[in-house]
């Protein structure tokens, strides 16, 4: 007994029955069921239950099994004082027993009360309960080494029981540890993988549209340089684009590359940034707090989806974003006023995401897109789980 904490109460894993074989849980039945048989045929066999007290050893019976089952519920809990209470109550129902002159069912309940306390109890209060019981068996056991035996008997089983259900605790332990490591491991191979991907990105993406980048400026200023005419403007206007294109796709690959890193910027600072641009108005609600990088990129991407949808489909039209921090969700809406120009069909814009695409990465996450119509304008709205 040495091995244990005298004031420790047995692992969580051991006072629970998950992981007990089949075949032990029928064993534990049959026996149950021997020595309450064994209990009942002796209680009348004394011939001091006749009368009206022959409902008693029923009652008795029940009584002891819903102590055991609160028992088995508080020391789960590791509640001491209930659990004793528990055991008290079997222990008095074995002490009315032994008072109406049935001496079998008695040491039977004190028996079962004291292995109880020693398989579940912390060792000091199953000791105590056992040395409390043990004046018990001497009151029915006439014999010098009667009590004596059934005490060690007691103390040997319960603790080979504890000790089994530690080993049992022990071993669920470790498998709980080895399946968080396993998803550690998971989680750090993910993440290598994304800072390899990353670089991947960062040292072909990145770079060639840098290249380009550079040779689009050089090649608008040697333009700049030519006599005006309208050739000369045609082509200025279609570099210009190209350049302009270019540092969108730079800053988006960016995005991509903070986000598969971890290192992305707080939303609501992205927002403002995409916004101004546009000269949209933005406002955010709700406490704000650390989204987990697919929430904010999903709200990121939506939000620049539906500001190219508005440029395209109304241009001009006031815009509003709003980004509310809910409970266990963040939404986004963005609203715009509508336009004297007639807009298209939204699905079609050609913009390389789209109202599809944007309902699909919402409902990856468990959340929703909701895209139509409203007033003289039109709204999308982004629920997303945060």
């Amino acid at each position: 007994m040495a091995g244990d904490k005298w004031t420790d109460w047995p692992m969580r894993e051991s006072l629970s029955r998950v992981g007990i074989p089949r075949a032990r849980t029928v064993l534990d039945g049959a026996l149950i069921a021997a020595l309450s048989s064994w209990a009942g045929y002796s209680a009348y066999a004394s011939e001091v239950f006749d009368g009206l007290r022959v409902v008693l050893p029923p009652l008795g019976f029940l009584g002891c099994a819903a102590a055991v089952l609160g028992y088995r519920a508080t020391t789960l809990a590791n509640r001491l004082l209930p659990s004793l209470g528990m055991l008290a109550a079997v222990a008095a129902i074995g002490g009315g027993a032994y008072a109406g002159g049935a001496d079998v069912p008695a040491t039977v309940l004190w028996v079962c009360t004291c292995v109880m306390a020693m398989e579940r109890l912390p060792l000091f209060a199953a000791l105590a309960t056992v040395a409390v019981l043990a004046t018990g068996f001497v009151l029915t056991d006439d014999s010098e080494l009667g009590p004596w035996l059934t005490t060690a008997a007691v103390l040997l089983t319960g603790y080979s029981l504890r000790l089994d259900a530690a080993a049992r605790g022990t071993g669920f332990r470790l498998l709980a540890q080895e399946r968080v490591a396993r998803e550690a491991e998971a989680i750090s191979a993910a993440l290598g993988e994304r800072a390899r991907i990353a670089r991947e990105i960062h040292d072909v993406l990145a770079h060639s549209l840098s290249a380009q980048l550079v040779h689009l400026e050089a090649a608008r200023l040697r333009i700049e340089r030519e006599p005006e005419g309208p050739f000369r403007d045609q082509i200025l206007e279609r570099v210009v684009a190209a350049r302009g294109m270019a540092r969108e796709g730079l800053a988006e690959t960016r995005q991509a590359l903070s986000a598969l890193r971890g290192e992305l910027a707080p939303v609501e600072d992205y927002l403002r940034q995409l916004a101004a641009a546009d000269e949209a108005r933005t406002e955010v609600t709700g406490e704000r707090r650390q989204l987990t990088a697919e929430a904010s990129q999903a709200v990121r991407r939506v939000a620049q989806e539906a500001l190219t949808n508005v440029r395209k489909h109304a241009p001009g039209a006031r815009v509003h974003m709003l980004l509310a921090y809910l409970g266990d969700e963040v939404t986004l809406e963005v609203r715009d006023s509508g336009s004297e120009v007639a807009p298209g069909e939204l699905g079609a814009a050609g913009g390389g995401y789209g109202l599809l695409g944007m309902r699909e990465r919402a409902e990856l996450l468990g959340g929703s897109l909701e895209a139509g119509p409203e007033g003289e304008g039109f709204v999308v709205r982004l629920r997303v789980p945060a």
